[in-house]
């Protein structure tokens, strides 16, 4: 459903539950009346509408410093998203990647969800609806449940189980252990069963639980403690919650996690409800344009789309900011800091050329071919030249160009140019420095235009230019013109997609050898048709992980799919990310290009205590901290 901002308001009151006894009519003060609270059918509405606002959906609106919905009348971050601090890209301002304990902390606020959770499955009993009506609720609320469990566990490993709400005077019942972290992963499975069996089709209501969101979500949850299962052993850690089996699960079970993940995407595949978004293109432009118009506005997909959160209003705790950090430069509009968002070229190096299907493409910038040369211009090398930037691109896959915007890409009618230098005619080399330079009578800019409003790379002034030569496309909304101000986006977010699933049961049957092999490499090959590619590849690890990174770019899977595989650390061991920086050579008025570090960038190294997040108040909770904390 979407929501007004008098039911928002309503809902954040009932939220604070025990905080409003005269608002909520509490009778006694920790337990809500049902006929109180749920005496109408907007009533219910209102109290399902403040538990789906609370759920842990990792929307535009998440943020490594600030936890989720971070939507506040000042919700200033400096673009600083988790589609920033992953090898995936960096961002204009902010250099840092995951940063220890506290990042993407969600504790206190899934442990208030679950109370409110706890409360609507008690009051359900005394509720003058039918049964059929009570059942609908009991699996939303066990949809719901298994989402914060979900949320908790992979953050925190095995965490405390509460089911009911607690006697606030009894300080035993409050102190609750943790579970294992096997137990409570087995805990979030066996809500998602719940929540399906008791759960309908939602009669097309993507915003509501039904028993594909719950399938949707176990087969995300399955998949991610199956790979916490089998690699382990890539990053174990040590300690009292290492040996209490708080963090960490024996290998040997990961083949039940690849299974149930296999059935929940099995049933979801088998029922025929849903299918891949416009899936036989034409042509890469076409496909491409076909994936851009999916997340500009989901409600046109919703054959793939299985559950979503919907944006309708402006304003705090309403809208989002993505399309004013995201914008260039040159379409910001009145808001002051665009260009936050910089995809890496090794985020670019991922996807394939249609020349030669079945293998990452890196950008070839020499003569000799050499992709992982990063020392910056070299006058004695020899490089491609090209007519046009946006030449180089050429047969990519559709996918990037709808996910980046590149060097030349026409946005909003306007070309946008990403220029990091030029050579003048005597061959002297003016790369990531503000310059000009006549030349016949015409004016050159190292970053392609006079003004600042004319260019959007590579200029450090505020941090408003990519540092890497790429920008972001996906969800922007093409008619968005950014305001002065937050929370103007309205773009819905799509947290669970049909293709998703099929590359989570991709790589669950590739990775446990169960399943449907034939099936697996036919799925994978249907989402790479949508993306115009005419040959068919084998089913592989190495193809499926290609696939999800670059079919589920910049939805905010890859900080999590680096947890669970556990590559985190080897991904970011002292090491920079890098940009592709295009240069106008004046001398033969062609275009080359040169690979280098990321100007103003640090090389950065991931912990391994970082797989798990520090619990908080264990001083007065008495909760055994995870290792090396």
């Amino acid at each position: 459903m979407k929501f007004n901002r008098k039911i928002i308001i309503v809902l954040s009151l009932i939220g604070m539950v025990g905080c409003n006894a005269d608002y909520l009519q509490l009778e006694p003060t920790d337990k809500v009346s049902a006929d109180a609270l749920f005496s109408s059918p907007e009533g219910v509405k209102t109290f399902m509408a403040g538990l789906y606002y609370q759920m842990p959906i990792e929307d535009f609106n998440s943020t490594p410093d600030n936890g989720i919905s971070w939507n506040t009348a000042d919700a200033n971050i400096n673009g600083h998203f988790p589609i920033i601090i992953t090898d995936d890209a960096c961002g204009s301002q902010r250099d840092d990647i995951c940063h220890g304990p506290w990042s993407f902390y969600w504790w206190n606020e899934g442990y208030k969800l679950n109370r409110d959770v706890n409360l609507l499955f008690s009051v359900i009993p005394e509720l003058k609806v039918s049964e059929e009506e009570k059942d609908a609720l009991l699996g939303e609320a066990a949809f719901m449940r298994a989402y914060i469990y979900y949320a908790l566990a992979k953050r925190y490993g095995g965490v405390p189980i509460i089911t009911e709400i607690a006697d606030l005077d009894d300080q035993e019942a409050m102190n609750v252990p943790r579970s294992t972290e096997k137990e409570t992963w087995d805990f979030v499975l066996e809500n998602c069963d719940i929540a399906a069996s008791l759960l309908g089709d939602g009669d097309g209501n993507r915003r509501r639980g039904t028993k594909w969101a719950a399938y949707a979500l176990k087969s995300r949850a399955a998949l991610h403690a199956a790979s916490v299962a089998k690699y382990w052993d890539r990053a174990p850690l040590s300690g009292a919650a290492k040996d209490a089996g708080l963090v960490g699960m024996d290998p040997s079970v990961a083949a039940e996690y690849y299974l149930a993940c296999i059935n929940a995407s099995d049933s979801i595949i088998k029922s025929g409800r849903f299918s891949l978004y416009k899936a036989s293109p034409a042509g890469p432009e076409e496909a491409a344009e076909n994936y851009r118009e999916m997340f500009e506005d989901p409600n046109r997909s919703l054959d793939e789309v299985i559950f979503l959160k919907g944006f309708t209003l402006e304003g705090v705790d309403l809208g989002s900011n993505q399309d004013n950090w995201g914008n260039p430069a040159q379409t910001a509009g009145a808001w002051p800091h665009p260009g936050r968002f910089n995809p890496t070229i090794e985020f670019v190096d991922a996807y394939e050329d249609y020349s030669n299907p079945g293998q990452s493409a890196p950008v070839v910038t020499t003569v000799d071919g050499n992709v992982y040369n990063y020392d910056g211009y070299d006058a004695s090398r020899s490089y491609l030249e090209f007519d046009h930037p946006g030449d180089i691109f050429a047969s990519k896959d559709a996918r990037l160009h709808a996910t980046t915007i590149l060097p030349s890409s026409i946005w909003k009618g306007v070309e946008i140019i990403i220029q990091g230098g030029y050579i003048q005619p005597d061959g002297t080399p003016k790369i990531e420095q503000k310059a000009e330079i006549e030349v016949d009578s015409t004016i050159y800019y190292t970053y392609g235009g006079s003004n600042t409003k004319l260019y959007s790379g590579f200029d450090p002034t505020g941090g408003n230019y990519t540092r890497t030569g790429f920008l972001f496309r996906k969800f922007l909304d093409s008619q968005y013109v950014p305001k002065l101000g937050w929370n103007y986006s309205l773009t819905d977010w799509i947290d669970f997609r049909y293709a998703e699933v099929l590359l989570n049961y991709a790589e669950a049957v590739v990775e446990s050898g169960a399943g449907d092999a034939a099936l697996a490499e036919e799925v994978i090959n249907d989402i790479r048709h949508r993306a115009a590619h005419t040959t068919d590849i084998p089913l592989s690890l190495e193809n499926v992980l290609r696939e999800r990174r670059v079919e589920l770019a910049f939805e905010n899977k890859r900080y999590w799919d680096l947890i669970r595989r556990r590559e985190y650390h080897t991904a970011f061991f002292q090491t920079n990310r890098h940009s592709l920086v295009p240069i106008l050579d004046l001398r033969t008025m062609k275009y080359i290009f040169v690979r280098k570090v990321i100007l103003n960038t640090n090389p950065h190294t991931f912990l391994e205590a970082w797989y798990y997040k520090a619990i908080p108040g264990i001083g007065s909770n008495g909760l055994i901290q995870n290792p090396q904390y």
